[in-house]
């Protein structure tokens, strides 16, 4: 039904001559005139017609399409003038304009500026040829436009070849001529060794890439498809979009390039050929489009017919494209999520385009044709209607005769607004005067030859405009540092409307939301996933597969002791291994667990209680001992000083299993061992004076007992014996002193223990005690035939052998033995070694004075003394006997035992041998008389 119109200017038999090209004037789209007057370049038809004649000729032709929005633009450059002649900005200097049809093509344009740059007043419109343009006053003094940044970069250069001079030292202001661009976004239009005299008040592409990349990094998307139009503008889009991209591990999938015009013979393959692409690609769920709106009019009407739903990023060319948003079906396509120039406010142009029929017609072909084609068209429905408008050339165009009434379509062009654009447009031309009410403070701006172009160049790098109370200028690129506003087509009542979803800040490099509805519907586009690979989770790394794509992947899982903790990395972080861990497939790092034997450990609980019994022992034995000071059996065991100080020396020893708990401390790892030293070598000094002793006492070989005699000084041999230890352990402490070691030979796990700090003195200590542990039991073993009741020897020999035996093994299990519990196998050595010799020195006593009281007094001791000597001395007088008898051929008798009552012998004794002393019976030795038995026994 729609496009039955399209038939009706066939039957239309004349042609609108007005809008061909016979001169000059008539290549002129709109004009005022003014004082000073201004350039306008517009695509305000989107294709330029190409001539069917063969052969062609260089004619510049009629265009076809015509954009709503482009026409609102040049809209908005007049409203922009006549608000300034309205107002007093200019004193009375009045503003001019020229505004030109680009019909989106470079040649148009340049044909354009060649008027541009024709001299002023003059009657032809050549362009003079100068060595020197510093005096020269070309027709306008400014440009503004074009809508598309190909056309812009041509006429720039074309403008800045003809007021450039050949003396490079003049480049600097050389200028006859400014570009004040409010569309033209592309980056290297910043460049002003190239473009010397452009300007916009739009940000460039840069900061539209980037703010691009980073909507694609916060959504969570990294593999993506790019379509661009294969021209100046779209290249340069994807150049700064794929910089921007690779450096945020963004990866394009795939680069489709449209042909710029709709003319070229292979546009529609192209764009099939890129719906397919697209169709292919079902990890591809993003696609950024760099291209004009005609261009994305036909994609789209395609896309819609493949059933194509994906999220659409659009660029500033057509992301607030009102005539494409209304496509039928569009929500079928997806989200359309785009960047438009921050939009100020238009309600002054908006009352503009209300009173838009009443503005004459004359010097506006764009408005004559735009009222010709609302003749035509304005029956239709809205959708219909515009694109009824779109498809009109300028050749179908009649010329209202009356037969069609003008039905004024008001709705239709505030509907078409865009806010970005328009705001734009205005800033331009506000940003030319500004500059021109600098040059006119001391001139007089009437006469139009009062300043030449590049003097308004110059001003113009110092404009300020206060733009909604905001101040804005040019940078040194000649760009306005404006912010972009990201815009949402959002389906509304049935209706597609494109909403401010939130604000880019380009200096910021973030977003800036209005409110929390906002957000939800940004944080909503997360839930797409277009990406090549699954993300991998916190704990994993990504391996690169075959892909030449550094976003194809696979996940694989951190090793041992590594960790990820973020999504996606590229490799996993090392713990530190002496301090932390990690399992496999970790997302952080664990302390390790600190070991030592602590104080609540069950077994160090244990050892504790034995060593709190065995101090409880020490202080009962030391209370029994005092208690009974005068007895035999006190006595016997070298008298209380002697206890004492072996008591002293066991409790010592039983102290010192409580510097091995809990966390170690350099106090603890230098006290424990020197404490066990030297109170071990102590008890082991005394206990050895007493073996002394007691051998001394019972001994009758004269050589042992002058070598006993010799050896027998108690102090000295204490205190040189403990002093040794002593000294060991200084020098010990001293030079290689223990420490807190940290162990490390548990995965999980450091444990806290004492480094011995040299194996060597610790191995020189004990080897000391257990040397004088083998002496004391050399002559312990010696005296082990001592009288029953009171043979203390015998029980040091097996105190002795129970500390050789725990130590010797002690120090195979010491040295194969790691971990927390390597203090308690000492403890254990200790507590046993110490537990022996205590228990055999000292139980047997205390089992005596407690149970065997009748044993425990003078005579019974005197008697088994007696006992002991008599046997003794028999024994060594059969020896004396058997030895004479062999050397005289003698043999003695004793038909009966010989008795002793106080001190004389009864019965009968045949000795044949010179008779000697006798103690019951028995013949003593030479040399030994009854007075030294009582002697020695006193002694004991």
């Amino acid at each position: 039904m729609a496009y039955v119109i399209f038939l009706i200017p066939c039957l239309v038999l004349s042609i609108d001559f007005a809008f061909s090209c016979q001169n000059a004037d008539d290549f002129v789209g709109a004009s005022s005139p003014g004082d000073i007057i201004i350039g306008g370049l517009f695509a305000v038809h989107s294709e330029m017609l190409h001539p069917e004649e063969d052969p062609i000729k260089p004619v510049i032709q009629n265009c076809a399409g015509f954009e709503i929005q482009v026409f609102l633009q040049t809209l908005a450059m007049i409203h922009a003038i006549e608000t300034i002649n309205n107002s007093t900005l200019l004193s009375g200097v009045t503003l001019g304009y020229e505004i030109y049809d680009t019909c989106a093509e470079v040649t148009k344009a340049m044909a354009s500026a060649l008027r541009f740059l024709s001299k002023f007043n003059s009657s032809e419109d050549a362009v003079e040829f100068k060595c020197n343009y510093s005096d020269y006053i070309p027709r306008v003094k400014a440009v503004t436009g074009a809508s598309y940044s190909e056309v812009s970069m041509a006429v720039s250069r074309l403008l800045a070849l003809q007021l450039i001079p050949q003396e490079v030292i003049l480049t600097s202001n050389a200028t006859t001529g400014t570009v004040v661009s409010p569309a033209s976004s592309a980056e290297i239009l910043s460049d002003k060794i190239r473009f010397p005299s452009f300007f916009r008040t739009i940000p460039s592409d840069f900061h539209q890439t980037r703010a691009m990349t980073r909507l694609i990094c916060e959504s969570g998307w990294n593999w993506i498809g790019v379509i661009a139009t294969d021209d100046d503008n779209g290249r340069f889009a994807l150049e700064s979009f794929g910089v921007q991209a690779m450096a945020n591990n963004v990866c394009i999938a795939f680069k489709e390039m449209l042909p710029a015009y709709l003319s070229d013979s292979t546009f529609h393959t192209k764009v099939d050929n890129a719906i397919e692409k697209i169709v292919k690609e079902t990890r591809v769920n993003v696609i950024v489009v760099f291209m004009r709106q005609f261009h994305v009019l036909k994609l789209f009407k395609k896309a819609i017919e493949r059933n194509v739903n994906k999220i659409w990023i659009a660029s500033d060319n057509w992301s607030a494209a009102v005539k494409i948003s209304t496509i039928p079906n569009i929500r079928q396509l997806g989200t359309v999520v785009g960047f438009g120039f921050k939009s100020g406010d238009v309600s002054s142009f908006q009352e503009f385009l209300r009173n838009l029929h009443e503005k004459p017609t004359e010097n506006n072909k764009f408005l004559r044709e735009y009222i010709m084609l609302l003749s035509i068209c304005a029956h239709l429905e809205y959708h219909d209607f515009q694109t009824c408008i779109a498809n009109q050339s300028q050749d179908d165009l009649l010329e209202n005769d009356g037969s069609k009434p003008q039905i004024w379509r008001d709705d239709f062009l505030n509907a078409n607004v865009e806010p970005g654009f328009i705001h734009s447009t205005i800033l331009a031309v506000y940003a030319i005067a500004h500059a021109i009410k600098g040059q006119c403070k001391d001139r007089d701006c009437k006469d139009p030859s009062a300043f030449t172009p590049w003097e308004l160049l110059e001003e113009l790098k110092k404009v300020i405009v206060i733009d909604d109370d905001k101040e804005v200028k040019f940078d040194s690129n000649g760009d306005m540092s404006t912010s972009y506003d990201v815009l949402l087509w959002k389906e509304i009542d049935g209706h597609m409307e494109i909403i401010t979803m939130a604000e880019y800040d380009a200096e910021k490099g973030g977003f800036i939301f209005e409110d929390e509805e906002k957000k939800k519907d940004f944080l909503a586009l997360k839930k797409v996933q277009s990406t090549c690979s699954q993300h991998c989770r916190p704990g994993q790394v990504k391996k690169v597969t075959e892909s030449p794509h550094t976003c194809c992947y696979e996940c694989i899982y951190c090793p041992e002791n590594h960790y990820s903790n973020q999504t996606d990395m590229d490799y996993c972080y090392r713990c530190n291994n002496k301090t932390y861990w990690a399992p496999i497939n970790s997302s952080t790092c664990y302390r390790k667990t600190i070991y030592f034997l602590a104080w609540t450990d069950w077994f160090a609980i244990f050892l504790l209680l034995l060593s709190a019994f065995g101090v409880v022992l020490v202080l009962s034995v030391c209370v029994i001992f005092t208690k009974n000071l005068d007895t035999p059996v006190v006595k016997a065991s070298g008298g209380l000083t002697v206890c004492y100080i072996i008591l002293f020396s066991h409790f010592l020893i039983f102290l010192s299993t409580v510097f091995f708990i809990d966390v170690p401390t350099e106090f603890k790892c230098k006290t424990r061992q020197a404490l066990f030293g030297i109170s071990f070598t102590l008890c082991i000094s005394c206990i050895l004076i007493k073996s002394l002793k007691i051998l001394l006492a019972f001994s009758f070989d004269p050589k042992l007992q002058n070598f006993l005699k010799c050896m027998y000084k108690p102090i000295p041999t204490v205190v040189t014996c403990t002093g040794i230890q002593v000294i060991i352990c200084t020098f010990w402490l001293i030079f290689n002193t223990p420490f807190v070691n940290q162990n490390f030979s548990i995965p999980r796990a450091i444990i806290l223990e004492c480094n011995e700090g040299s194996i060597v003195a610790f191995g020189i200590m004990l080897g000391y005690i257990a040397a004088l542990a083998f002496i004391c039991f050399i002559f312990a073993f010696k005296g082990r035939k001592l009288p029953e009741n009171y043979n203390e020897a015998k029980f040091i020999t097996f105190g002795m052998l129970i500390y050789f035996i725990a130590w010797i093994v002690f120090i195979p299990v010491y040295a194969t033995t790691f971990g927390k519990y390597l203090p308690a196998v000492e403890i254990i050595v200790v507590l046993i070694s110490n537990y022996g010799i205590f228990c055999c020195t000292f139980l047997p006593k205390c089992y005596i004075i407690i149970y065997k009281q009748e044993t425990n007094t003078k005579s019974a001791f005197l008697k088994m003394v007696y006992t002991y000597s008599s046997k003794s001395a028999g024994s060594v007088a059969v020896s004396q006997v058997s030895l004479d008898s062999k050397s005289s051929s003698l043999q003695a008798t004793i038909t009966e035992p010989c008795k002793i009552e106080n001190d004389s012998v009864n019965g009968n004794c045949h000795f044949p041998v010179p008779r000697q002393p006798l103690i019951k019976g028995k013949v003593l030795p030479k040399n030994v008389t009854r007075s030294m038995v009582r002697k020695r026994v006193s002694s004991i």
